[in-house]
């Protein structure tokens, strides 16, 4: 059901995780979001794409 533990850098997912949400969060600021709010989006999109994939969810 579940692949198990992923081989790939934890360091490379976390990049591109929070490099797909730094899109989105980019835009917000653009439109007037507060800019930390937008980094800490940026930041647990990051992780949360860390856990998933060690965990074997992605």
């Amino acid at each position: 059901m579940y692949k198990g533990r992923s081989q790939r850098d934890p360091l490379v997912v976390a990049v591109i995780g929070a490099l797909g949400a730094g899109v989105a969060t980019s835009f917000a600021v653009g439109q007037g979001q507060d800019p930390l709010v937008a980094l800490g989006i940026t930041v647990f999109a990051g992780l949360t794409v860390v856990l998933c994939d060690r965990f074997g969810l992605v």
